[in-house]
């Protein structure tokens, strides 16, 4: 079996790299920059965007973890556009898998909307594929949201309900994917605990003994409400063990 990761430098592909590399599977990665620490694993240049490279990158390839995102910049392009190019390379891919977010179909950010498109994009196409929903990694929301406290104190919308999970944990689950049969739409992949934005930064605030306070602040519009409201949590599907203040513990030590 021999297995593509795309995006092979971005916080997922890279922990999936990390991981396979103590695996018996053929791995190739593609990526625009050259990871470091390859060992014996074949990297291929690629981008998205302007199609160089996706040819030699899929060649002799079965199994593909679409890794490759950009929720900031062209993400309209590298989401929909050079996503549904790359779909028409891969007539002889026997499984792509492709991980996305819980609640892009709800939540009205144009990223999500992107996201969702590419996997319109996927059903409505004659690839062998499983889509696969996490909620957002436990870094990306502290990063996001309470990386840094402003005069003392952590300032955010703290209505907003994650339920964060750990990248590893994801990527685990991705892996575990490459020898089953493709699903379509798979079960969504979150994290062990529900928790508001408030009571996250209060977490880091004690774990870390800070003196900060929190100010909890509200904004009128669709997005709040949506996120307030949890459209970007699963609560019948808790699959991760590592929870947020197991990750906050982990980086002190």
């Amino acid at each position: 079996m021999r297995i593509l990761v795309t995006g092979s430098t971005g916080q997922l592909g890279s922990t999936l790299v990390k991981q396979l590399k103590g695996s018996d599977y053929k791995v190739k990665i593609t990526s625009r920059r050259k990871p470091e620490g390859l060992g014996h694993f074949e990297w291929v240049y690629s981008d998205l965007s302007s199609g160089e490279g996706l040819e030699v990158a899929v060649k002799d390839v079965d199994v593909i973890i679409h890794a490759a995102t950009s929720p900031i910049k062209n993400s309209k392009m590298v989401e929909v556009l050079a996503f549904k190019e790359f779909l028409g390379k891969m007539k002889h891919i026997k499984h792509f898998i492709y991980p996305s977010i819980v609640g892009i179909d709800e939540i009205p950010f144009k990223y999500y909307k992107h996201k969702y498109e590419a996997e319109e994009l996927l059903n409505n196409c004659s690839i062998h594929h499983t889509i696969v929903r996490a909620t957002q990694f436990h870094n990306f929301v502290e990063n996001l949201f309470i990386s840094k406290p402003l005069f003392k104190r952590y300032i955010v919308p703290g209505n907003f309900k994650f339920q964060s999970v750990d990248v590893s944990e994801f990527a685990s689950h991705l892996i575990g994917l490459v020898e089953k049969d493709p699903q379509g739409r798979a079960d969504d992949f979150g994290g062990p605990d529900i928790m508001t934005l408030k009571e996250m930064v209060e977490l880091k605030i004690k774990k870390n003994k800070e003196s900060n306070k929190v100010l909890s602040i509200s904004f009128p519009g669709k997005l709040y409400k949506s996120i307030s409201e949890g459209k970007n949590t699963n609560s019948f599907r808790k699959n991760g063990k590592i929870s947020f203040g197991e990750y906050l513990s982990n980086k002190i030590e």
